[in-house]
């Protein structure tokens, strides 16, 4: 039993501890947080024009189904369901477009 409290003694004891662990934090370095030029994939530009290309899309693909609506070749729940889907996307890019002016115009009423 005595050479068991030795033992837990001798593990007990944090200099070996405190200095190791030191040891490992300054040899590590910092942690490789990433930056602009490790990012991969589309730019902010890039994203931005192919949501609006979607959204552009949509909206054309609801005045085709209104217009083969019309001719009698979309059944209404079609026609419906496309313009539906253009009414929601629109009102998407109008909210965005209100955010973004709204964020210029604070940006632009700020003190230099």
């Amino acid at each position: 039993m005595i050479n068991e409290i030795s033992a837990l003694t001798s593990a007990s004891s944090t200099d070996g501890i405190l200095n190791s662990t030191s040891t490992t934090r300054y040899m590590s370095g910092p942690p490789d947080l990433g930056g602009a030029e490790q990012v991969s994939g589309l730019s902010f530009s890039d994203a931005i024009a192919e949501v609006s290309q979607t959204a552009i899309d949509k909206v054309k693909q609801g005045e085709a189904a209104a217009i083969a609506g019309v001719d009698g070749q979309a059944s209404v729940q079609q026609v419906v369901e496309a313009v539906m889907q253009a009414e929601s996307t629109l009102q998407t890019a109008i909210a965005i477009r209100d955010k973004v002016v709204s964020a210029y115009q604070e940006v632009s009423r700020m003190t230099i």
